[in-house]
């Protein structure tokens, strides 16, 4: 079975970091999200994959054939242009999935973990959910009495379920599929100006085939800024995750707060560092306090406190550095916030 992953989006709720790197490769929790993706599908068995780009599309084309080099794995690429959404990227790429039985689809900016195994062995097509407090602002799954879904709902204005879906699926009926994905293309049927993939998989419940659905153990949304740093603290804190040591780095006058992951050959003097921070290779970090937050390579601090920050590769940043003489009763707010 071939994995179907699109990542052609230009990532507008990440700017200004995806305004010169594409969003599938930023870092969480020490590698790229699409590396993430990729090698679950790996340590699942899967060896072929369908990855959809677009924007920045050859740097994400670049990275995973020179990572991927020394793998049996194959990957095909597909240019999604242009950029209309979940389900016309899914449909640009039908020429390289129409003749398969079955087929797996993984949004992204989505790294799940679930029982694959499981998914595969459902005779029936399945969706991925993960239970929502906002309903409203993703799609849904609204199941009947025997646990199979009577219908998907993009971003319902009154939900009755909340069953979010979390960009995972699995297909059984290709050809449904293909003609669901026509439908709403040709039908511009539209979620926030996106042809999205909820539409073509109703149309396949609308015509009699038969989807269920299963629970993800976990759903890391990589989509937003917040969403990306609990994505970062979370795959930091899991059993068995390679941190690092003060032995790892050179380390000068430092405090490390378990779980931190830093690049090789990156400088740290004078700092407290973490908890929940990654920061890249060859990097300088002197005279900061850095707490749950993602530092780029190459880059350079000085002087800073930095909490729930987001740090593009090979930036400069230098606080203020003060000798102060005080006397009683004094007030000074330098105008900081965090």
């Amino acid at each position: 079975m071939k994995v179907l992953i699109p990542v052609a989006g230009r990532g507008s709720n990440l700017r200004p970091l995806t305004n010169t790197q594409p969003k599938a490769l930023l870092p969480v929790a020490g590698k790229p999200v699409i590396a993430h993706i990729i090698d679950i599908f790996i340590d699942a068995g899967f060896d072929d994959f369908i990855i959809v780009i677009g924007y920045m599309g050859t740097r994400i084309e670049s990275f995973i054939l020179e990572n991927y080099k020394d793998t049996k794995i194959n990957f095909e690429f597909v240019v999604q242009i242009p950029r209309e959404g979940s389900a016309h990227a899914v449909y640009v790429a039908k020429n390289f999935f129409e003749e398969e039985k079955e087929l797996m689809v993984c949004l992204g900016d989505s790294i799940v973990n679930l029982d694959i195994k499981q998914m595969l062995e459902n005779p029936n097509s399945v969706v991925g959910y993960q239970k929502v407090d906002n309903p409203g602002q993703v799609g849904v799954a609204e199941l009947d009495t025997d646990g199979k879904v009577k219908r998907f709902v993009e971003r319902p204005v009154i939900p009755k379920s909340n069953l979010g879906l979390v960009g995972i699926y699995k297909i059984v009926d290709i050809p449904a599929f293909i003609e669901g994905l026509e439908y709403v293309i040709d039908n511009n049927i539209t979620s926030q100006n996106e042809i999205v993939i909820t539409g073509a998989i109703q149309k396949m419940v609308a015509e009699g085939c038969n989807f269920e659905v299963q629970e993800v153990e976990n759903w890391y949304d990589c989509g937003a800024r917040n969403s990306l740093l609990e994505a970062n603290a979370t795959l930091l804190g899991r059993p068995g995750f390679q941190l690092t040591t003060t032995d790892d780095i050179k380390c000068e006058n430092s405090i490390i707060i378990k779980p931190v992951k830093i690049g090789k050959n990156t400088v740290v003097k004078n700092a407290i560092i973490g908890p929940n921070v990654v920061i890249g290779e060859e990097a300088i970090i002197e005279n900061c306090i850095i707490e749950n937050s993602i530092i780029g390579a190459f880059t350079d601090l000085k002087d800073l406190l930095l909490k729930n920050s987001l740090v593009g590769h090979d930036s400069t940043l230098k606080g203020i550095a003060q000798s102060l003489n005080l006397g009683d009763h004094t007030e000074i707010n330098f105008g900081n916030k965090v």
